[in-house]
């Protein structure tokens, strides 16, 4: 997303944009059928948006026998996970419009070895989350854990009991995205920006990477520039990987958009919860618009910096300089912030985001149409959901300038955080330097910034 300072004769257009997409748009020919009526029987067709609803609505009224949920996109259809066969929960799911299925392990049973693990196998470069696909725990090891450590993971793993978690072992380490493309800049740091937002008090502002956000303390548009916005909260590492800025105009006209390159932009409208099985996109400073799917929840991240928790697990490749950018759906819901992970665009591996709701609620800010001095709607990412991975400016680092929004960062754009966004890939490139304090220039540096 770009986060340029951009005039409010151009904000209008740019909030518009979406119709432009032009090559980096993928439209889905189903992105808006309609759903079943609920009281059938059949499994509801619906978009990737509304699952996460369907979802929290059954966990709740299935208690124990709830095993998780996840989005099957080829049929857009929520499959629901069902302990215990009890004909009454079944129909149950059914009613709701889901796909039941039977597993052995609760959500609960899931969640009590995720604390298992916290307990016994907290050992930098690890990291796991819920797939309720496998009906397991995800658990990964990066390339530094070795000997001792391996042995302590595996063992715990082992105690646990057979079916409950699986172990891989990643090529590269986890780290946090920083340094890369243009962005925005602080401290010798380079972030990327996520999406424009409205803090509590109604200025404008923008959320990143809290490993950004611990880096430095002010944000400037160019590199040797003066600061336009600064920190107002910051987490990282702990229960989560998020910031907010403000911009030091309160004037500040930012759009809700992300950049997705070559001069088009993707509208954001609101803000949504992840599902397994969804495709995302990324956009960052460095390696521009990519995209991918949505493989656990509720991760747990082991970053030499300290451990992060709560994030979303995908394997959407990222690359330092892309920490904070943003994470959203192709029906334009502002999904997460680019945290850390391992691998990059070329080889693949695994990234985790900070959910935006989570750092809406934390932050008390709000984002979506009509948020924010400007289109402090920037959250809802729901226009992106055109964006197409495939595209040129998918894969072209002129993308991720473009999302990098170098010049929107220029708080300018606040509000409009979309396209901040795309400058955040180089933000949180820059605050992941900062903070992990390796300099946001060395990828290695890359803050354990749980995600």
């Amino acid at each position: 997303m770009s986060h340029k300072r951009i005039p409010k004769r151009k904000a209008a257009i740019a909030a518009g944009s979406v119709a432009a997409l032009g090559a980096a748009a993928l439209l889905l020919p189903n992105a808006n059928a309609s759903q079943t009526d609920a009281k059938d029987a059949a499994p509801k067709t619906l978009k990737a948006a509304d699952a996460s609803d369907l979802t929290s609505l059954l966990a709740t009224q299935l208690g124990e026998a709830y095993g998780g949920a996840y989005y099957n996109a080829a049929k857009q259809q929520v499959v629901v996970n069902v302990v215990g066969g009890d004909s009454k929960v079944v129909d149950a799911v059914k009613k709701a419009g889901a796909v039941p299925r039977s597993v052995d392990n609760s959500l609960a049973a899931l969640k009590s070895a995720a604390r298992t693990l916290r307990t016994d196998a907290t050992i930098p470069g690890t990291a796991w989350s819920v797939d309720p696909k496998t009906n397991q725990l995800r658990v990964t090891a990066d390339s530094t854990v070795t000997g001792v450590n391996w042995n302590k993971l595996t063992s715990t793993v082992d105690s646990l009991g057979s079916g409950m978690a699986t172990v891989k072992k990643s090529a590269g380490t986890f780290k946090t995205f920083v340094d890369g493309g243009d962005a925005i800049f602080g401290g010798g740091a380079r972030c990327s920006l996520g999406f424009n937002v409205t803090a509590s008090d109604g200025s404008p502002a923008f959320l990143t990477a809290g490993h950004c956000g611990v880096a430095a303390k002010q944000w400037s548009d160019t590199q040797d520039g003066a600061p336009i916005a600064t920190v107002d909260q910051a987490t990282f590492p702990g229960d989560g990987d998020f910031s907010l800025v403000k911009y030091d105009d309160p004037n500040t006209q930012a759009n809700s958009v992300v950049n997705v390159g070559n001069g088009q932009t993707v509208a954001i409208n609101q803000a949504a919860d992840a599902a397994v099985g969804q495709q995302v996109f990324r956009m960052g400073s460095t390696t521009g618009l990519n995209d991918g799917n949505v493989t656990g929840l509720d991760a747990t991240v082991n970053y030499p910096e300290g451990t992060v928790t709560g994030l979303i697990q995908t394997d959407v490749c990222a690359e330092p300089g892309d920490s904070g950018g943003s994470l959203f759906t192709q029906d334009g819901s502002a999904i997460g912030l680019t945290s850390g992970g391992s691998g990059d665009c070329t080889a693949g591996g695994e990234t985790f985001f900070q959910p935006v709701t989570t750092a809406l609620t934390a932050t008390g800010a709000t984002l979506g149409a009509g948020a924010g001095a400007g289109a402090g709607g920037a959250g809802d990412a729901s226009a992106t959901a055109g964006a197409e991975p495939s595209d040129p400016a998918a894969s072209d680092p002129a993308a991720g300038d473009q999302s990098g929004a170098g010049d929107q960062s220029g708080a300018g754009d606040q509000s409009g955080m979309g396209d901040q966004s795309g400058a955040g890939g180089d933000q949180s490139g820059a605050a992941g330097d900062n903070q992990s304090g390796t300099g946001a220039d060395d990828g290695s540096g890359l803050v354990s910034s749980n995600g």
